[in-house]
């Protein structure tokens, strides 16, 4: 299995992840006040069940937490279910 990159792209307010220069899946947030919502994560069907949801989800809440500006709101369900699975992450929400 080849290497995941996760970029940030905030003029479009989401993170992305890539496999081999292909789009794999993007976590989607908006910025309200102090707040960074996550509104939808979507990963490619050629990329199901590789851990590329996961690798946006911790890269996403570690780039938040280094940030250390905002808290996180999780509309995403995908999202809400990872920080339920990551206590450690738990902290990060508002």
């Amino acid at each position: 299995m080849s290497e995941v990159s996760v970029t940030h792209e905030p003029e479009q307010q989401r993170y992305e992840a890539h496999r081999q220069g292909e789009l794999a899946g993007v976590a989607q947030y908006r910025l309200e006040g102090d707040l960074v919502v996550f509104t939808h994560t979507q990963v490619e069907p050629a990329h199901e069940g590789q851990g590329i949801g996961s690798t946006l989800a911790q890269a996403a809440l570690d780039e938040v937490r280094e940030a250390g500006e905002r808290k996180v709101r999780a509309d995403c369900a995908f999202i809400a279910s990872w920080i339920d699975k990551h206590p450690d992450y738990a902290d990060l929400l508002a």
